[in-house]
């Protein structure tokens, strides 16, 4: 899959089998997974994982737990499916973690996707926006009991990057899809048939094309300095390093790395410090507001930045953020 992924979208971008239609370019990831998926299907059928071990079966085999047998054609989610909601003071401290956590990585995503469809970066207001979004969506999920939180979808982003699909017209029409998928179990299913392996390589391309947007934004800082190098350094070796430390730490008897008496102290630091995305900028937003601060400004590349604070710093923000559907009447630009 991965070789499958590298070779349509990078070496066979150009071929095009129609005129003006570059597919390989366009459609890399629907046409691989669509390759590999019925050579799964085969492997799966031909018996090529009977005698495997159980971890291979539930990675690579189609037919895993009866998926398509067992879901239903038809059920539709309502609010407080699950019974009444219940109220926790150590586990809304805790959720406030996992929030935290979001922000920052949504924050990096929709940094990163302005980038890769070419627009201005996001100004703050178009930031807490997004993030407020998120946050409405969050609460749906709590009323539908889906068991996960709504974020951003880091892969989207470098989905959008390795297509060069930015069209709103796109997500719009992929999310009625998945609220067709969700009403429609069978459907679904078949789509959540599609072995992990499948996943993973796509996530390989598509992380380390966000993961390489989001060191792009360096050139707009003074790389030759010793002192940039230093907080650069520090704050990727240190956001891979301790969240893996924190996730190897973690068992069923202790909890994770902090385990005091106080669950949520233990949920909320443990979350923190195991997003890699988090402990970096909290690492490099330290180093960089407290080494020589005045004398390095512009080695911090603030001056590149300065229009890009705020909404009206850069016309083109009014073509890039306005809200479809005439909706810039209720949320006006700050």
């Amino acid at each position: 899959m991965l070789l499958l992924v590298i070779g349509s979208s990078q070496y066979l971008k150009h071929v095009r089998l129609s005129r003006n239609f570059p597919i390989f370019e366009r459609f890399p990831v629907l046409i691989c997974i669509a390759f590999v998926w019925i050579y799964a299907i085969i492997l799966t059928a031909s018996g090529a994982y009977r005698e495997k071990r159980v971890i291979t079966q539930i990675s690579c085999r189609t037919d895993r737990a009866n998926l398509i047998s067992t879901a239903p054609w038809f059920k539709f989610p309502y609010p407080l499916q699950w019974g009444p909601p219940t109220f926790s003071a150590g586990h809304s401290f805790a959720m406030m973690s996992a929030v935290l956590v979001s922000m920052v990585e949504s924050t990096g995503a929709y940094k990163a996707a302005s980038r890769l469809a070419i627009a201005t970066p996001p100004p703050a207001y178009v930031l807490s926006r997004g993030i407020g979004w998120q946050g409405i969506g969050i609460l749906l999920d709590g009323l539908f009991g889906t068991g996960t939180g709504s974020t951003v979808s880091v892969e989207n982003v470098g989905l959008l990057g390795l297509t060069r699909v930015g069209s709103r017209r796109v997500v719009q029409i992929s999310a009625g899809f998945m609220i067709f998928f969700s009403i429609f179990g069978k459907f679904g299913a078949v789509f959540a048939s599609i072995p992990f392996p499948i996943f993973a390589a796509s996530y390989c391309v598509l992380y380390g094309l966000v993961a390489s947007v989001g060191l792009s934004f360096l050139q707009f800082t003074n790389m030759n300095c010793m002192r940039n190098l230093i907080i650069t350094g520090l704050s990727l070796f240190l956001g891979i390093s301790i969240p893996q430390f924190f996730i190897e730490y973690w068992n069923p008897t202790h909890n994770g790395l902090v385990h005091t008496n106080a669950g949520w102290f233990n949920a909320f630091l443990n979350t923190i410090f195991s997003s890699p995305a988090t402990v970096g900028l909290i690492v490099a937003v330290f180093l960089d507001n407290t080494i020589e601060v005045e004398r390095s400004k512009k080695d911090r590349g603030m001056p590149w930045w300065v229009k890009f604070r705020t909404f009206r710093g850069d016309n083109r923000n009014e073509e890039f953020y306005t809200l479809p559907f005439n909706l810039n009447r209720f949320f006006p630009p700050t």
